[in-house]
């Protein structure tokens, strides 16, 4: 338990007016208590570590100097934002942050009127407060948009299309440039090397004063003082950039200095028009091993520094590599990582891509043995998928690493630059389904419909790690686009007795081709993806087959009017959205090709689902063993359901 008379000034915050109540120089202790809470709240709890410890004083200084929640903070992605929770009336509810009914892992606008604008995913901030700025200007409202991003997150290329519309626009808006050198992984890139071009704020600001008295003196050329001044400006600091696309660049300065932060927050809060405030910050400030290791402790999970006592600082982290919590099985990520490596020593057209997901997709060992092949580029969803499609055309073999939800943000990239050219671009769909603490944001509930409209794209869905070697081989052999979509995490427990290959091979299977994994009586549930364990113990109770089918694209119709003919129910399975699903293309067939059959779709409701236990949240979607047989029992009258 937390002792929160350790916390004497924290305790006082109950919102921000009673941090507006502070003197100025009580927020460097309370900056303090607010590290402190924040490592020892974590160290119960789990969540995003080193981004919060680097915006505490952000955090204090924006909410001590803006009126907010009239003034608007929009945090971009929201893994920086519990430093804003917990001085925003959700102190004692920080321990709850990802699990069942507690607090959303990112900003929520049903949470609370602090959270202006929902996040989750990177760079989309500029773009909201941009939006609410001109909304102020129209209302003739005196609020202020502040959007707070980090650099990684202005690698997204969203960020510099609303860089780009604000600049002429001129709104009051304040953009906080949260610099810490750092995304998930490290940042890549042009405009890394470019905010790399940093002298601290005192040589910057004499210098810049220097030259503005010389070049006072000079009358007669004012304009090329100007240009000149801008120039050197650029040379010293990255702020030549902001400026040509229309914000009055500030900076950079210290984040850590909360004084300084305040100071600086309130002169620029009396400013109209477009800025941009360049913070220097540290990812994990305040705990020296989160400072050290920032991709190691970007996230940690409870008691992650007391799970060793002769290393106290050591996290226990369930990332790609084998620790002493590791599972009996591989993760779907690490068969993928593995499988990467393996095809990758066996064909020299392989290339490796990922927008920003290195240690999340698994691709750590792969970057290090191939280095010449790998690609991150950053958080790019739309690039990374026109990037490959040009490397196809040039005769490479590019796998795309991607999260199922990051697919989203370049599906028109997936469908004009890849499918209409009928490209050779693999696609590695990771957390696939529900993704348990992550919640609505992260969770790849709509992939299968989503990609089985696109004409020449090949998708499937493996039922166990084995087999999603087999279909990333598949994949990868297949001479156009194909998509591979796995969960977040390793088989379920029903599985996990199973053996795997010591040595996997790199097999393919035939396309559109399903299996018999059970052959039972009047019932035939077909399943797609790593369901399949479930509807097996659920085909015991009901003496039932069931068909591992595999590919949703093309589907295995020769093998479902087989099924159809035998059976007198059918029974979809899969942890994707019923609605245009893989249910969805079964049901066209039958219609299509006027099999009458009785049929009922099992898979995600239609709505978003909140975080929680992956496993309750599937029971919860009737999606578990007692789900799936009471569905079946509910709906239909069948004797042999007793």
């Amino acid at each position: 338990m937390i002792d929160l008379l350790e916390y004497p000034l924290l305790t006082q915050i109950n919102t921000p007016h009673d941090l507006r109540q502070l003197n100025i120089t009580e927020l460097v202790p309370l900056a303090r208590e607010l590290r402190q809470y924040l490592i020892h709240t974590l160290n119960q709890c789990g969540g995003h570590f080193g981004a919060n410890l680097g915006t505490v004083e952000l955090a204090i200084s924006l909410h001590y100097v803006y009126d907010t929640p009239n003034d608007q903070l929009v945090w971009d992605v929201g893994h920086q934002a519990y430093p804003h929770k917990i001085l925003t009336g959700r102190r004692d509810q920080l321990a709850t942050i990802k699990q069942p009914n507690g607090l959303a892992p990112f900003p929520n606008r049903s949470e609370s009127p602090y959270d202006c604008f929902g996040t989750g995913h990177s760079s989309t901030s500029i773009s909201a407060a941009l939006g609410f700025a001109i909304a102020n200007k129209m209302n003739q409202t005196h609020r202020r948009a502040v959007a707070i991003i980090g650099d990684g997150g202005l690698t997204g290329g969203m960020a510099f299309e609303a860089l780009n519309h604000g600049g002429v626009l001129n709104p009051d808006l304040l953009i906080i440039l949260n610099d810490n050198d750092m995304s998930i992984s490290e940042n890549v890139g042009a405009l890394t090397h470019y905010l790399g071009r940093i002298l601290s704020g005192k040589i910057y600001s004499s210098l810049r004063e220097g030259g503005k008295k010389v070049l006072a003196k000079m009358p007669p050329i004012s304009r090329f003082a100007k240009k000149t001044e801008t120039h050197l400006k650029g040379m010293i600091v990255p702020g030549t950039l902001f400026e040509e696309l229309g914000f009055n660049y500030l900076g950079p300065i210290d984040g850590h200095d909360v004084i300084s932060l305040v100071k600086s927050l309130e002169n620029i809060k009396n400013l109209t028009g477009a800025k941009l405030l360049h913070v220097i910050t540290t990812k994990g400030k305040g705990y020296q091993p989160a400072e050290q290791e920032q991709i190691k402790y970007h996230a940690v999970t409870p008691g992650f520094y007391a799970k060793n006592p002769n290393k106290p600082n050591e996290p226990t982290m369930t990332a790609c590599k084998a620790t002493p919590t590791t599972p009996p099985r591989p993760t779907y990520s690490q068969v993928f990582g593995r499988w990467l490596t393996d095809m990758a020593a066996q064909d020299e057209r392989l290339i490796g891509i990922t927008p920003a997901m290195c240690e999340g997709s698994c691709l750590q060992e792969f970057a290090k043995k191939y280095p010449d092949r790998y690609f991150d580029v950053g958080i790019a969803e739309q690039h990374s998928v026109t990037f490959a499609a040009g490397l196809a055309c040039a005769g490479k073999k590019p796998i795309v690493a991607i999260y199922s939800t990051f697919l989203q943000r370049a599906y028109d990239q997936l469908i004009h630059d890849v499918a209409l050219q009928n490209l050779d671009v693999s696609f590695a769909i990771d957390r696939a389904g529900l993704v348990g603490s992550d919640g609505p944001t992260h969770a790849g509930s709509f992939d299968l419909s989503y990609l089985r409209c696109i004409p020449n794209l090949v998708v499937m869905a493996p039922s166990s790690e084995e087999e999603c070697r087999e279909m990333l081989t598949t994949a990868y052999r297949y001479p156009g686009p194909a998509a591979v979509r796995y969960p977040r995490g390793s088989a379920s427990k029903s599985r996990q007795g199973e053996k795997t290959e010591s040595t996997p091979t790199l097999k393919a299977i035939p396309i559109g081709k399903g299996l018999y994994a059970r052959i039972g009586k009047e019932i035939a549930l077909l399943t797609f993806g790593t369901l399949l364990a479930v509807a097996l113990e659920a085909a015991e109770a009901l003496d039932a087959t069931v068909i591992n089918m595999r590919f949703i694209k093309p589907l295995d119709e020769a093998l479902i009017r087989e099924v159809q003919q035998h059976h007198q129910l059918l029974v979809t399975i899969e942890e994707n959205t019923l609605y245009g699903g893989a249910g969805s293309a079964v049901n066209e067939f039958l219609l299509n090709n006027s099999l009458s059959i009785p049929i009922l779709n099992l898979g995600l409701p239609d709505r978003f689902i909140e975080h929680g236990v992956r496993e309750e949240m599937l029971a919860h979607c009737g999606l578990d063993v007692k789900g799936i047989i009471q569905s079946i029992k509910t709906r239909y009258s069948l004797k042999q359901l007793g």
